[in-house]
């Protein structure tokens, strides 16, 4: 059973602040704000929503297919995703792009300020989806505002059941289109944040989302993660990290275990609660996809 992940394909330039932010910004002088960050780490790593899926569901076993594009310098990636085994026939190089890059800084609380340059992203609604026999699930994650629009549909047309994961990409949207991209959807899967702003743009709380698909997922981070179903909520408890090093990605490993428990059939607490295990393993690394997974201490 392979899984198609809609989403970016991303270079990210991760760099580390050892203060806060909130020691560096002064609430009543947002009018001029004007700050700069000395960052002592800098590091570029493998990134961009689909990328970072595919990883997590790779590292369980599962048979991910990232739909995404790269730019004119997208070749190390192609070389990333055929050197972990993850396919790239729905990757596709756009020459006269570069390809999506996100710049990142991480505070000591592990606060982040991002900046993104879509490039090569914004032409990703140009691969379409089609039914395939060993096609049984997909995801939309971040992507360009276009193609997660057409590829909901055409998920959809081809009755493949897919998760709806609009993450940042979520303002782009107004109440209408949300609403159609949850109807549309099998589940849903936000963070608090998200879910709040989700919440308050279609006008249905998280009960009233999750009556209109099979699942809605609202991580927690530290504390977990929300599940519901049918209108009922419950409560899946986190997995303590072994260090808090980097989040970059965390959400990202979360929904590749995610993809990984439906493709088996599981419950969706069930899903949540590998979904927290994965995030606690990456969040004591460096980068996005440089974690690993012992399947035997995770009882796979």
């Amino acid at each position: 059973m392979a899984s198609i992940i809609c989403g970016s394909l991303a270079f990210d330039t991760i760099m580390n602040f050892e203060g806060r932010f909130g020691d560096q910004i002064l609430p009543d002088q947002l009018h001029i704000l004007n700050v700069s960050f000395l960052v002592p780490a800098l590091r570029r790593d493998f990134g961009g929503c689909a990328g970072n899926i595919a990883y997590g569901l790779k590292q369980l076993g599962g048979t991910p297919l990232p739909m995404a594009t790269v730019g004119m310098d997208g070749g190390g990636y192609l070389e990333r995703l055929k050197g972990q085994g993850i396919a790239s026939e729905f990757v596709r190089t756009i020459d006269d792009a570069y390809t999506a890059q996100a710049m990142i800084i991480t505070d000591r609380d592990n606060n982040q300020i991002n900046g993104f340059h879509p490039g090569a992203m914004d032409y990703a609604h140009l691969t379409k989806i089609t039914a395939r026999g060993d096609i049984k699930l997909g995801i939309i994650a971040p992507d360009g505002r276009d193609a997660m629009l057409q590829h909901a549909e055409q998920f959809a047309a081809a009755e493949i059941p897919f998760v709806f994961d609009p993450g940042q990409q979520l303002p782009r949207f107004d109440g209408d289109e949300l609403r159609t991209f949850v109807d549309q959807a099998n589940w849903v899967a936000v963070n608090d944040y998200e879910g709040k702003m989700l919440s308050d743009r279609t006008g249905w709380s998280s009960a009233e989302i999750s009556r209109h698909v099979q699942g809605l997922i609202v991580t927690l981070g530290a504390e977990g993660s929300e599940v519901w179903v049918d209108g009922q909520k419950t409560l899946v408890p986190p997995v303590k990290a072994s260090a808090v090093v980097d989040p970059t990605g965390c959400g990202d490993a979360y929904r590749g275990a995610v993809l990984f428990g439906l493709e088996q059939g599981w419950s969706l607490a069930r899903c949540a609660a590998l979904g927290n295990h994965l995030g606690s393993l990456k969040i004591a690394q460096r980068g996005p996809q440089n974690y690993t997974v012992d399947l035997k201490a995770l009882g796979l």
